[in-house]
């Protein structure tokens, strides 16, 4: 039985605190030709050594990667609902509620990765596994397409329709379908947090390294989907579909092939465990407990004694007592009843003794519920760049000097626009922020989560305005006028946005979330865009039902000219400015995590 008192817990912390001066460059320099000291390990499973490990050389291979796969994923999404009405035969709306259905479970399926990454598998092997995965989902979908759906030859453009197919051709092409959103949906949470530990926090350089990384994996991202969004979709919309997949599986080929590369350069951390064990214990105990006067401090505690952390073989740290929900403390105050005897050891009951560390995971996971939720209104707005936008564009005047530009590549301006803000943020915004707050990070994640918010207000204010001008101009000469350039702002706004709330958010529950929940937090991310997508159809829905009253057309009818779309994208700027309120609340309210032999940071 171990008691950790706070003032022991606070001794053993290594202050790494920026510009603290002597003590924390003579530990720099220490450790910057030893072992990491984050708990890493090499791919032998011994302790990571730094200049043998990590850092930059394995970053970029993860950076590649990721552009490779996103480039496959998305040259077989862009187009997907053109393929299912041209090939397949499916309604707009049927194909448009598939793909909304299959895009939901590509990040429903992220819940998978990070379980098992977390839990079993760790984050390199779980990455390998999902990406063999999608290379075979995406071979599947080309040969099933160049010999079974694209009949006759040469079907499948704007103006060829393919002829019928066996219900069976249509089983596997589903089965293809589902395990690409199977095999993306389990690597993409756990890349993203795999390539940021290549990065040891406790050094100086590599925690600033660190920061920058998220940045460049959105920026790779987005890169990958604009050649996507641009040369595979022109292909894709002239009928080349077979070859479009092949490209796409080719790219996630390659990626894998990169990947795997990379092997003896990477860092690890150690699984830890089923992370639903481990808070129904918390639960279970602190239940047991309900009697019991939880002590002001946290002091008189459970806690393991390092010897035996290192014993049970994982690698997570331990995590600091906090403040809040004490109710959950009662699962680590020590009762007599929590240790069981035999003749050779006493054993602690895990279902009525928990962990401070234990307890404060799901601390951690409670705290950080509210501030997801918040999310979710941003990616309903983010959604309408693949379906409203591209509506409302393809009732615009689309001609430039001869050239048709199709709607949907206007969203090329949005990934132009996050390229440029990434770069414009880290080399402008960024040391500005410095120098103003004294903040080595400059803005913190939740500051810069909130101004994501503000600004995808403004690009929903500028989506409304155009769309009022539109609509007035096609009322006054009964037809648009408006030429689709006008577009180019509210695409812009929501690049800008993107930087600030999805690249802070990657960065915030990153570095929000315990050892053994890192993959988690990733998935966290992935679900609020899926569930954006979900709550989007469920809002344009009920406004339809609601607006079409009494012979009236609605917000939203086939015809826009019609309608008032203007009037549904002020609506989801108001609910946004709703959500931001709210967001500022739970922001100030949140407590960040304190792990042992790592610095407090401010995140408010």
């Amino acid at each position: 039985m171990a008691m950790v008192k706070q003032e022991d817990q606070k001794n053993v912390k290594i202050d790494v605190t920026y510009g603290e001066g002597e003590k924390e460059d003579a530990m720099e320099e220490e450790f910057s030709c030893g072992h990491t000291q984050d708990g890493t390990v090499d791919f032998r499973g011994k302790p990571a050594i730094k200049n043998k490990s990590g850092g930059w050389l394995a970053g970029i291979i993860i950076l590649v990667n990721q552009g490779l796969a996103t480039l496959a994923f998305f040259g077989v999404s862009v187009n997907l609902v053109l393929f299912l009405t041209r090939v397949l035969h499916q309604s707009n709306e049927d194909a448009a509620n598939n793909v909304s259905k299959w895009t939901g479970t590509v990040y429903m399926f992220s819940l998978i990765g990070a379980f098992l990454s977390d839990s079993y598998w760790g984050r390199y092997k779980t990455c390998a596994i999902f990406q063999v995965i999608f290379v075979l989902g995406l071979v599947l979908l080309s040969v099933t397409s160049q010999l079974l759906l694209i009949r006759p030859e040469g079907c499948g453009d704007e103006y060829n329709r393919c002829g019928s197919h066996s219900s069976m051709v249509v089983v596997i092409f589903y089965m293809s379908l589902y395990m690409i959103a199977f095999g993306n949906g389990g690597y993409q949470p756990n890349i993203a947090t795999f390539g940021s530990d290549q990065f040891d926090e406790s050094d100086r350089t590599e925690a600033h390294s660190k920061v920058s990384f998220f940045s460049y994996f959105y920026l790779s991202l987005n890169l990958g989907s604009l050649f996507s969004n641009t040369f595979l979709s022109y292909l894709e919309d002239k009928g080349s579909w077979a070859m479009g997949f092949w490209a796409s599986g080719g790219s996630a080929l390659l990626a894998l092939i990169l990947f795997v590369s990379g092997t003896t350069r990477y860092r690890h951390f150690r699984p830890c465990g089923n992370p639903l064990s481990r808070v129904c214990q918390v639960i279970v105990s602190s239940s047991r407990k309900w009697k019991v006067m939880v002590p002001l401090s946290g002091d008189e505690l459970y806690e393991k004694e390092d010897k035996e952390a290192v014993d049970e073989g994982n690698g997570c740290r331990k995590i600091l007592h906090t403040e809040g929900f004490k109710f959950l403390d009662r699962a680590a105050y020590v009762d007599v009843d929590d240790f069981t005897a035999d003749p050779k050891s006493v054993s602690r009951d895990p279902w009525r003794l928990c962990t401070v560390t234990q307890v404060e995971e799901l601390k951690c996971v409670l705290r950080l519920l509210p501030i997801w939720l918040c999310t979710i209104i941003y990616s309903v707005v983010f959604t309408q760049m693949a379906s409203l936008f591209v509506v409302q564009g393809a009732a615009m005047r689309h001609d430039v000097f001869g050239f048709s530009i199709p709607p949907a590549s206007m969203s090329a301006f949005d990934i132009l626009s996050v390229a440029a803000f990434i770069f414009f943020y880290r080399r402008v915004l960024q040391p500005l922020a410095c120098r103003i707050t004294k903040n080595p990070r400059g803005l913190t994640e939740l500051q810069r989560m909130g101004i994501g918010l503000l600004v995808a207000t403004v690009a929903m204010l500028s989506a409304g305005t155009v769309e009022y001008f539109r609509l007035r101009m096609a009322t006054a000469n009964g037809s648009s006028r408006l030429h689709i350039m006008w577009q180019m702002p509210q695409y812009a706004l929501i690049g800008a946005s993107e930087v600030f709330m999805y690249v802070g958010q990657l960065e915030f529950f990153n570095g929000q979330t315990p050892d053994g929940l890192k993959s988690f937090g990733s998935a966290l991310c992935m679900t609020s865009m899926s569930l954006g997508n979900y709550f989007s159809d469920a809002i344009v829905t009920a406004v339809m039902k609601i607006t079409t009253v009494k012979g009236r057309a609605g917000w939203i009818p086939e015809d826009l000219n019609r309608g008032h779309m203007d009037s549904f994208y002020y609506m989801l700027a108001v609910l946004t400015v709703i959500d931001f309120v709210i967001y500022v609340l739970c922001a100030r309210w949140y407590k960040c995590i304190r792990i042992e032999g790592k610095s407090t940071k401010v995140y408010h």
